[in-house]
């Protein structure tokens, strides 16, 4: 896995998600995917490369989404958070102009056309 030199890195669950992700976003973020479930081994390994850059969580809104959330605070502890609404349950769920809304609420750079 290549790391993008950039300060900051989105933890989502699934490809769809990072493929939305990618098209909203406007400055050079790194999209990790975890394809909804991630080894310690694995984990720690991200830990690793994670360090010193900011970390932000998107993952679903349901109980996979959770566990993954709870994996995340134990092991991230800095890593901040970030929800969409659960009436969307799934980020590739949820409309662009929502994600785009709680990116830039992160202060995350993202195209105007999804304001």
């Amino acid at each position: 896995m290549t790391m993008v030199e950039t300060g900051k890195v989105i933890i989502v669950e699934g490809r769809s998600d990072k493929k939305k992700l990618e098209c909203i976003i406007k400055e050079p973020v790194e999209i990790i995917c975890t394809n909804g479930t991630i080894s310690n081994a694995k984990l720690d390994e991200l830990i690793d490369e994670l360090y010193n850059k900011e970390v932000f969580i998107l993952v679903d809104a349901d109980e996979a989404g959770e566990k993954l959330r709870k994996q995340f605070r134990r092991e991230l502890p800095e890593a901040e958070h970030l929800y969409i609404d659960r009436m969307y349950r799934e980020v590739a769920a949820a409309p662009k102009q929502h994600i785009a809304a709680v990116l830039l609420s992160a202060n995350i750079d993202v195209h105007t056309d999804y304001l």
